[in-house]
């Protein structure tokens, strides 16, 4: 029986590598561009070990999607993308958006600073 995966935050910083990819949609491809971004990552998702969670989001002005991915190591990355089907799925992006990929380890966490108050 499979464990149930449990996303949250810690105090400190864990040893996570985070992809974020800007889709900057044609004009009017926000719907499709999101569309295809997700089929992409619910790609990874289904078959992919080092995937850890994605969070994706529209831009309120309809220009932009962003997926904040968070994979267990840089080496996933190669691994994404020496996958024929996972790159004919990021290539039809291509028909609707341009992007700009990037990869970032996570260096610092910074949380709210709100008063603790004793009971």
């Amino acid at each position: 029986m499979q464990q149930a995966l449990v996303a949250g935050f810690h105090r400190d910083p864990e040893p996570t590598v985070f992809i974020v990819n800007v889709i900057h949609a044609h004009p009017g491809k926000q719907e499709e561009a999101f569309r295809l971004i997700q089929d992409v990552v619910n790609y990874v998702a289904e078959r992919k070990e080092g995937f850890l969670w994605s969070n994706l989001s529209k831009s309120t002005d309809g220009q932009t999607v962003v997926n904040i991915e968070a994979i267990a190591g840089e080496g996933n990355v190669e691994e994404f993308f020496t996958d024929a089907v996972f790159l004919e799925k990021f290539r039809a992006l291509n028909s609707v958006s341009t992007c700009e990929f990037h990869t970032y380890r996570v260096d610092d966490i910074v949380l709210p600073k709100r008063a603790v108050t004793a009971a």
